[in-house]
């Protein structure tokens, strides 16, 4: 129990960069008599952990030092090196060195477990590549963006953000930022983004977003729950584009069940199938397709 709280200690004070004996004591749960007795088997134990006194007092670490490779497991170590390679493989070619540099002190031979392409098929991928470096930079150095915006209705609109970061959601990457106009958190879909820049402008500290609480893209309909059938021979898509769960095999194809926003992305979606798809549920979308097919006929006379 006290190696495992001398290392809480340890990790506690590298995170915090000082901490009370009072405030030790309470987060775990031991009289602060016995932190101090902590403070010194860490000492005794080479390691350069020191008290002061007055207001402004406390416990902390000797600037400048790095846990010993020898206090993480083997398990920990491989950990730690599997989130840098991540990290290579997602586009932050420097952190290479880093990763060579840890295997070399640790003794772990690395093995190529992964590779990540966000270039879609078809595209450049220089651009695409350079949008993701660029995105970063503003996210690091907190410096205000500008760029063009396409929306599902087809406006195009110049905008001012302040970058949060990148988020994967729903088999998209979007850009989660402040937006100066909206003087609200907005997501914008990276592959509507067009002439990205950055600016010299710089910015402090934002005000604090939900944690893992975006905000819906301002294009999202109304949700509506749909019921449809499909043949065989389309069931690659269905795994492609949604959940398992929405999706029950039948003996002679596939019934879907699922919620989704009533937006163009729907209506194209289903259009995509062609005669492959049977509408169930609801009425509504089943007459909007009908209409959307007669306007189609109507371009070729």
């Amino acid at each position: 129990m006290q190696q495992s709280r001398l290392f809480g200690m340890l990790y506690y004070l590298l995170e915090q960069g000082h901490a009370t004996a009072p405030e030790l004591a309470e987060k775990f749960e031991v009289s602060v008599r016995t932190i101090y007795r902590d403070v010194d088997a860490l000492s005794g134990a080479g390691i350069p952990v020191y008290t002061e006194t007055g207001r402004n007092g406390g416990i902390q670490l000797l600037d400048g030092y790095v846990l010993d490779r020898s206090l993480f497991s083997d398990q920990e170590k491989q950990a730690l090196l599997s989130g840098i390679q991540s990290l290579a493989a997602v586009q932050f070619p420097e952190v290479d060195g880093v990763l060579k540099k840890l295997g070399a002190i640790f003794q772990i031979r690395l093995s190529d477990w992964i590779e990540v392409d966000f270039s879609r098929w078809g595209s450049i991928a220089e651009y695409e590549n350079q949008l993701f470096v660029q995105i970063r930079q503003a996210v690091l150095e907190r410096r205000k963006i500008r760029f063009v915006y396409y929306d599902s209705t087809g406006a195009k609109r110049e905008r001012e953000a302040y970058p949060r970061k990148l988020v994967y959601k729903d088999r998209a990457w979007y850009l989660f930022a402040f937006c100066l106009t909206r003087q609200a958190d907005r997501l914008f879909r990276l592959t509507r983004i067009k002439d990205f820049r950055l600016t010299e402008t710089y910015f402090n500290e934002l005000p604090e977003a939900a944690p893992e609480v975006y905000p819906q893209p301002r294009d999202m309909g109304a949700l509506i729950d749909l019921e449809l059938q499909f043949p065989l021979e389309v069931g690659y898509r269905l795994y492609d584009t949604l959940e398992d769960s929405a999706i029950i095999a039948r003996e002679n194809g596939y019934t879907v069940k699922l919620t989704l926003p009533e937006t163009e992305w729907l209506y194209d979606f289903l259009m995509s199938f062609g005669e492959r798809v049977t509408i169930i549920r609801p009425e509504s979308v089943k007459q909007r397709i009908i209409e959307k097919y007669k306007a189609a006929l109507a371009r070729y006379p």
